[in-house]
């Protein structure tokens, strides 16, 4: 490493795979623990003589050699780091100061340092020694096999013949020539991997993946009773929930049920992609669901969860990290985390391909709320998608107009707004105009509320379809026979 490579890491300070140590003399005991919480984790590098600050103190001149062949010594020594690790520290001069930097990349194997166990979190090493369930997704990590690639002891009798012959007809969308067509049940679990041998036993059978996508609900609860996801509506009650569903059931059927649930609570408004209309809404949700069930960590018993709040939705479910922090999406690198799920959603169209599903969720986004979604990796997977006012506001007519306070008291509630709409966008008129003729303050839920409809049914047009957000664009009405002008209210 060169010395401008070495500073570049040391001003951006310590975090989850940069540590620095004080050690200008000899080396302390906590270096170890940290070179096991790297091999644990994502690897790392350790700088020897510089403060937790950044600050560039080096190693003392008669200290070096002592200070290498110590650190070599303990890390092959069995007895103290087990498995050994073969690393070797580098000298580096930075700023006239000897710093000796050690790179720990990530081992195959869970690393122990004195029979303890330890795990990488932001800037800190963890001692997880004792948390049962902290050390079994650190080994479930070092794993080269997938926990639902298991085989059970379970029978093709325990899943759902109508659930495997509705992925069948699901297949036709992507391809309407689909190998599935013409499978049995049987071939065609076999073909996307749902049915192995497992080695060590010498027997075949169904594996856990197959149990949580076509199982009965009984056999999954037998199989995977930590199986759980919980859809959460908190806008109004927010020390508790407005709505809530606790779903315990196969993929395919908890997919439809999260997809009601978001499609109850969040509304639908009008987006243009091109020239067509699309439903940014639907979209986002797809993508969502599709992670939050295709990439979860079945062997864990956190729950995942689906939650709409005022200003935000987002998911969250149990994960096997491969880094730690938000996504960037121009340097992100998809890792498959249950290949055989994903496989079974891909080819009946609720998922794409491998990563498309970040790139999709920025897109409409953007087009939904004009918000940035985020992702954040780590034992918990978070997708955050941001939203505006309108998105879980009270969509749909006024039923009861004659207490609505944003409509004059003095109007006819007889006249149709929509037919008031109409006559005055004669010539073309904006969003606010059209809002402050009909008296009503909230532009976002007017537009919602009865611009979408004019627009969906094509009696408003846009006098720049093109960009449907552009702050210059104005409604124009479709003249019909049926609809006759207005006169403006009085003042």
């Amino acid at each position: 490493m060169t010395e401008v490579e070495a500073l570049d890491l040391i001003r951006g300070g310590e975090s989850i795979s940069v540590e620095f140590k004080k050690s200008t003399n000899e080396i302390t005991k906590d270096v170890y623990d940290t070179v096991c919480s790297f091999s644990n984790r994502d690897g790392g590098h350790i700088f020897l003589g510089v403060k937790d600050n950044g600050t560039v103190l080096g190693i003392m001149p008669d200290a070096v050699d002592r200070m290498k062949k110590d650190f070599v010594t303990t890390v092959n020594n069995a007895s103290k780091i087990y498995p050994p690790l073969y690393l070797a520290p580098e000298e580096i001069e930075i700023e006239g100061c000897t710093v000796l930097h050690i790179y720990i990349p990530v081992g195959t194997q869970v690393c122990r340092h004195n029979g303890k166990i330890f795990d990488r979190s932001h800037e800190a090493d963890l001692d997880i020694t004792n948390n049962s369930d902290a050390v079994y997704r650190l080994y479930s990590r070092k794993q080269d096999t997938f926990y639902v690639n298991k085989v059970t002891a379970f029978e093709l009798s325990d899943l759902r013949t109508d659930m495997i012959d509705r992925a069948r007809k699901m297949s036709r969308i992507r391809n309407a020539n689909h190998p599935w067509l013409t499978m049995s049940d049987e071939e065609l679990l076999r073909s996307s991997g749902l049915i192995l041998k497992d080695a060590e036993k010498q027997r075949e059978g169904i594996t856990l993946a197959a149990i949580l996508l076509f199982g009965k609900d009984i056999t999954i609860m037998s199989a995977l009773p930590q199986h759980k996801t919980d859809a959460i509506f908190r806008v109004e009650n927010v020390d508790r929930y407005d709505d809530r569903d606790v779903i315990i059931t196969n993929l395919f059927d908890t997919y439809d049920r999260l997809m009601e649930f978001g499609k109850k609570h969040l509304s639908d408004p009008f987006v243009l992609e091109g020239i067509n209309s699309v439903s940014a809404r639907d979209k986002i949700l797809r993508e969502i669901f599709s992670n939050l069930l295709a990439h979860r960590d079945y062997s864990s018993a956190y729950v995942a969860k689906f939650v709409i709040e005022r200003q935000r939705m987002y998911t969250e479910n149990a994960s096997k990290a491969h880094g730690l922090g938000i996504l960037d999406l121009t340097t992100f690198e998809p890792f498959p985390k249950n290949p055989a799920i994903s496989k079974v959603f891909r080819e009946t169209s609720l998922a794409d391909e491998l990563g498309s599903g970040m790139r999709n969720t920025y897109k409409y986004t953007q087009l939904y709320s004009g918000g940035t979604p985020e992702f954040i990796e780590g034992d918990v997977f978070r997708t955050i998608v941001p939203l505006d006012t309108v998105s879980v506001g009270k969509v749909g007519p006024n039923t009861n107009p004659q207490v609505d306070p944003q409509v004059d008291p003095q109007v006819d509630p007889q006249d149709s707004i929509s037919s008031r709409i109409i006559a005055y966008c004669s010539m073309p008129r904006s969003k606010k105009e059209i809002a402050t003729y009909c008296k009503y303050k909230d532009v976002k839920s007017f537009a919602t509320r009865y611009l979408k409809p004019l627009i969906n049914d094509g009696t408003l047009q846009m006098t720049i379809p093109d960009k449907p957000r552009s702050k210059n664009q104005k409604y124009v009405a479709i003249q019909s026979e049926e609809y006759t002008k207005m006169p403006s209210p009085s003042r």
